[in-house]
């Protein structure tokens, strides 16, 4: 059986994260593990990125006050911080049957260990959703291109039903597969 691989991708904005934490927890039942990011806000200002573990420890992944050699804007990266970070990540274990990484972005395209673990992941049976930034050459532009995934544009108009219609398709999809299992 063929893998179900589904970049989401759309405009900064548009609910991209607030798609994947949707799903997140509506499809808790098949153990989803991986990732989502969250801004850090103080007095309203954006002034970086947490990554959220499914099933672990967290880290900050940028932030305006890090002094790094590896910047987005005016966030400092720790690119070194994230390898330690995804080494914890658990998307191989057992009883796992979705892998969730947002985003393939910039700040997370400066970690090899990040190209290694996206490139398995896509080939791996177990689905994955993921996050794409709209914009991007290297690992964004080439996750795009690759015949086993599926692009979905979230937008303002579809934001509504696109979370549901994904819902049904990976739960259809697992159900499937489990069934077929010895």
């Amino acid at each position: 059986m063929h893998n179900m691989n589904i970049l989401i991708t759309g405009s900064p904005g548009t609910g991209k994260t607030t798609l994947v934490r949707t799903l997140c927890r509506r499809l808790e039942d098949f153990k989803p593990a991986g990732f989502y990011t969250q801004e850090i806000r103080e007095k309203g200002k954006r002034l970086g990125f947490e990554l959220v573990s499914l099933d672990g420890p967290g880290m900050i992944l940028a932030h305006t006050g890090f002094s790094t050699d590896y910047k987005v804007g005016r966030y400092g990266v720790d690119a070194s911080g994230f390898d330690r970070f995804l080494e914890r990540l658990s998307l191989e274990k057992t009883q796992t049957g979705l892998i969730i990484i947002d985003e393939i972005g910039k700040m997370e395209c400066f970690s090899q260990k990040f190209h290694a673990l996206v490139n398995a992941a896509l080939v791996s049976p177990r689905p994955v959703l993921a996050t794409v930034a709209a914009k991007g050459g290297g690992l964004i532009a080439a996750v795009k291109k690759r015949p086993d995934v599926e692009v979905a544009e979230l937008t303002l108009q579809n934001r509504n039903e696109l979370a549901s219609e994904l819902e049904m398709r990976i739960r259809s999809f697992l159900s499937g597969s489990a069934s077929k299992d010895p």
